[in-house]
């Protein structure tokens, strides 16, 4: 699904073979999820292929590894070179790409010494679809911030996703909802939320979410646009009373949501401000909406 015969693999300074590419068993990342990576998507535009804001997802991924105290030396530019390269090994445009950095052998709960870089890409559409989505409320809260780096994208976090994810799949639900400590609304398994009221988008303040780009770029266009946003807390309960809600994501772009639990937004999706900003981004990424604004 991933990869072919002839995919290609950036992998410690060299392009290989990703069925050839291997790795430690004694890995902390394998062993205690001490490891960074980021989700970032590629276009192909009518000025060739343009990697969708690469600099903010690079300079996030280089964060995670500050703060996880991981040795890493490659600087922004050169991760956007080797990306590029990448893409033109293996002859794809329209592309989902992960890096990742994995920890050295250390069998001890501190951080090992020492780093491999992957970065592999593939072709991938939207991650939730283009339908509506059926949202249910997890019992699984939003990791507390004083109990990691909340906003660095560390592999490990990622059970907390995993487990969400499961509950609300296996009785018949698109997607989990996951509230803060606060039972504040937070975020998804993989993904942000804003919900529309009376045509006003609220979305859930940095502190307790992973801080999405798209999230960002979604508030950049409201606010281009005149669309009025909001960053504040809100409860389960007055998600429940909004007109309609979305998430947004790399992998997720933008998506709409048909209910959450038992509440069905009554707004249809097609006269709501996120079915607006769905379109809105899709210009962003493809280099269109730059040329609307200056012809």
């Amino acid at each position: 699904m991933y990869y072919k015969e002839e995919s290609v693999i950036f992998y410690n300074g060299e392009f290989v073979k990703a069925k050839e590419a291997s790795t430690s068993t004694y890995g902390q990342t394998l062993h205690y999820g001490n490891g960074v990576f980021e989700g970032i998507r590629s276009y192909g535009t009518t000025e060739g292929t343009k990697i969708f804001k690469s600099k903010e997802h690079y300079e996030r991924l280089k964060f995670g590894v500050e703060v996880m105290d991981i040795d890493f030396d490659y600087s922004v530019e050169e991760l956007t070179e080797i990306t590029y390269e990448l893409l033109r090994r293996n002859n794809v445009s329209d592309a989902y790409i992960r890096p990742i950095v994995l920890t050295g052998e250390n069998m001890g709960v501190f951080s090992a010494k020492g780093s491999d870089l992957i970065i592999q890409c593939w072709e991938w559409g939207k991650l939730m679809g283009d339908k509506l989505l059926r949202v249910k409320t997890s019992k699984f809260q939003r990791p507390n911030p004083k109990s990691c780096f909340v906003e660095a994208k560390v592999t490990g976090h990622y059970v907390n996703s995993i487990l969400a994810s499961n509950e609300v799949k296996k009785v018949g639900f698109d997607e989990a909802l996951l509230l803060d400590m606060n039972n504040n609304v937070a975020e998804c398994s993989g993904a942000n939320i804003f919900m529309e009221r009376t045509g006003v988008l609220y979305t859930p303040p940095r502190g307790h979410i992973m801080a999405g780009i798209t999230r960002a770029t979604i508030i950049e266009l409201c606010k281009e646009e005149g669309i009025p946003v909001h960053e504040k807390h809100f409860t389960l309960d007055e998600l429940k009373y909004a007109d309609s809600a979305f998430f947004t994501g790399t992998a997720a772009e933008v998506v709409g949501l048909q209910s959450i639990d038992e509440y069905e937004f009554p707004l249809d999706w097609e006269k709501s401000q996120g079915q607006k900003l769905m379109k809105l981004y899709k210009q962003e990424v493809l280099g269109l909406r730059e040329k609307c604004l200056t012809n």
